[in-house]
């Protein structure tokens, strides 16, 4: 009994995972999961998420530009301090900037010496100059996220349209199976009534060739279907596989078309018009930059020397190689000040740059006025769309049923000598035509919304259906 309770209870906990496999899988892949998935890992959605991160670093950068500049130094050198009357530069090469006596003949007595420095320098005031530049790269901020978003609503149309196109792809291959088994039944009783004589051999080759076009329409939404699954695999950034989606798409349709967005909040709109803002941004920033700046600076320097206060021609020893002798502060100075810097030929240098970035200003409310238009008549369309798909989606039900019983009629003459192939043969094609439309309706409906969603940008009024 024990045993047996046992072997039972093993039973039904495989049975149970069985089960739940077979749940699991069957789940189907709904809409939302799909645009969810499609943005959490579609690249360029997170190579524009680094551009933006990017932009914001910038500007934290730009703004740390306000800090004063703080410089400390220590520096101990060993080496000969001999003077010489005489003007010197060094223009692009590293100098020697010793100070001491002049002798009659070189000598080369050296000693360690230091300099301990700190300094700082502050561009206090830039009339306008250092904010039109945190301006510009904030502008530049908003660019690169509008451009997040723009992708994002972008891919979120291209996901719901690939998952509409694969669910009428597969709608089609189950008609096109449906219509390949119709022929067959088709054929099988043309073929039963032309071997007993009833009707003639010409019947059973119309018969075969019905039913090998049947198979070739299959063959196609095959195709089309692998297709339609690689383009949403894509999307997806996922290996295409066979999705089983949500059926409910094709028997219930939308229950708002409704729309108070105006493309203006577009996120493609959006996006132009930042553009805009930021080349604008980007010119204020370009003029401001021949503006002065008024500077706040001060130096504190500590000096040590080997060499002693009458080192000099008469006393050539009076100095020391000791190195602490060297390295010890003796002679301390410091220095404020202020200063008002300006370049006066940067208003020649950079007017070309501003003609140049007013003319990528004008070239971006071309685009801006180019893509609105679009969108406009785009939305004029998607309404059309949808009342000529509403008025399809309840007129097919007529059609099917008028197709299904044209059929069975002519099936039935035929049957009995009262109709010929050709007439069976037009009702097969009429039924076969109007169960596809019946199948593509309710898809027809949906993609027209999802039309009038690109065109407005108005991403809820989809989402809040199919959540």
């Amino acid at each position: 009994m024990k045993l047996y309770f046992v072997k039972f209870f093993s039973w039904y906990i495989l049975f149970s995972l069985t089960v739940l496999h077979f749940t699991y899988a069957q789940q189907p892949l709904l809409l939302s999961d799909a645009v969810h998935t499609g943005l959490n890992n579609f690249q360029a959605i997170k190579a524009k998420q680094h551009f933006l991160n990017a932009s914001n670093y910038l500007l934290q950068n730009v703004k740390n530009d306000y800090l004063p500049n703080v410089v400390a130094s220590v520096q101990q050198n060993y080496g000969t301090i001999n003077g010489l009357y005489g003007p010197a530069a060094p223009y692009g090469t590293l100098g020697v900037s010793s100070s001491g006596p002049v002798f009659n003949s070189q000598e080369w007595n050296a000693a360690f010496g230091s300099i301990y420095l700190v300094s700082t320098n502050w561009e206090a005031f830039t009339f306008g100059r250092k904010q039109s530049r945190i301006s510009a790269f904030y502008a530049q901020v908003q660019t690169d996220s509008a451009d997040v978003e723009q992708e994002k609503f972008i891919l979120s149309v291209k996901v719901a349209g690939a998952y509409f196109n694969l669910l009428a792809a597969q709608g089609l291959l189950n008609e096109a199976q449906a219509n390949v088994n119709r022929a067959d039944t088709f054929r099988n009783v043309v073929m039963v009534r032309t071997l007993n004589g009833l009707n003639p051999g010409v019947d059973s080759s119309i018969a075969n060739s019905e039913l090998a076009n049947a198979r070739l329409l299959l063959i196609d939404a095959i195709s089309n279907k692998q297709q339609a699954e690689s383009v949403l695999g894509q999307l997806l950034v996922q290996t295409p596989v066979s999705y089983q989606l949500d059926t409910t798409f094709f028997s219930n349709i939308p229950s708002s078309f409704a729309s108070t967005f105006n493309p203006i909040n577009n996120p493609q709109i959006k996006y132009f018009n930042t553009k805009i803002h930021q080349s604008e941004k980007q010119t204020v920033a370009i003029q401001k930059s021949i503006l002065p700046g008024i500077n706040l600076f001060g130096i504190f320097q500590t000096r040590g020397s080997g060499f002693g206060t009458q080192y000099n021609a008469s006393l050539p020893g009076n100095y020391s190689k000791n190195y602490f002798d060297g390295i010890t502060p003796l002679r301390s100075n410091y220095i404020a000040g202020i200063s008002l810097a300006f370049n006066i030929m940067s208003i020649s240098k950079i007017k070309q740059q501003i003609n140049a970035q007013k003319e990528i200003t004008e070239a971006y409310k071309q685009e801006y006025n180019q893509t609105f238009t679009q969108l406009e008549n785009s939305l004029l369309l998607a309404d059309e769309r949808i009342q000529n798909t509403l008025q399809s989606f309840y007129e097919v039900p007529i059609q099917l049923k008028a197709a299904r019983d044209a059929f069975l009629q002519k099936k039935v003459l035929y049957e009995n000598g009262l109709a010929t192939i050709i007439d069976l043969q037009q009702a097969l094609y009429i039924v076969n035509r109007a169960e596809t439309s019946a199948k593509l309706a309710g898809i027809n409906v949906w993609q027209s919304l999802l039309l009038k969603v690109a065109a407005s940008g108005d991403w809820d009024l989809l989402w809040q259906q199919i959540k």
